[in-house]
């Protein structure tokens, strides 16, 4: 899919299961996450959720990505740049770019790495402008989105249905070091 100097945004596969779970079983990752947060109860339910990811990952615009480090091969997270749905679940053209990380890969840039590169692509693909959407208190993410130089937008419940911190960044990006 695309790679920076240190990770390679790719599709999940179900050998990445245990990963996954790891990952989103996490209260602290999955507090965040969807307009209803949930964690994963039960390893049973990733083979679903992979799937469900790969399908969303069909368009080669958008996906939601395992993020592999290049030196180790460790999934730390995942990367998404995904259409943002209308009230009505259709799209509107509007997309978004998010990340969710290991709490292990947390503190190391890669949140910031993968969406930069992540926004990048989205640009060369044409997008002339990306949201991200962050749930209020997730502080850290915030802080990802003022890295990325996204201006913030005011909390909006136009998406998922729930109240939102959103930031836009237009394109393209500035030529800066990954």
């Amino acid at each position: 899919m695309f790679s920076t100097d240190r990770l390679t945004a790719r599709l999940w596969e179900h050998t990445d299961a245990e990963r996954a779970y790891d990952l989103y079983s996490r209260w602290e990752v999955a507090r965040w996450l969807g307009a209803a947060p949930r964690a994963l109860e039960s390893p049973a339910e990733v083979p679903a959720v992979i799937d469900r990811w790969r399908a969303r990952s069909a368009d080669a615009r958008y996906g939601i990505w395992a993020l592999e480090r290049r030196d180790t091969g460790v999934v730390v997270g995942s990367v998404m740049l995904l259409p943002l749905p209308d009230e009505d679940g259709s799209g509107n053209g509007e997309v978004e770019v998010g990340w969710h990380l290991h709490p292990d890969s947390w503190g190391n840039g890669y949140a910031t790495e993968a969406a930069r590169a992540a926004l990048a692509k989205g640009f060369a693909d044409g997008l002339t402008e990306i949201h991200a959407v962050v749930r209020p208190g997730n502080t850290r993410s915030a802080a990802v989105c003022h890295r990325l130089g996204m201006t913030p937008r005011g909390r909006s419940t136009r998406w998922y249905g729930t109240e939102l911190d959103t930031f836009l960044i237009t394109g393209p990006l500035p030529t800066t070091n990954m």
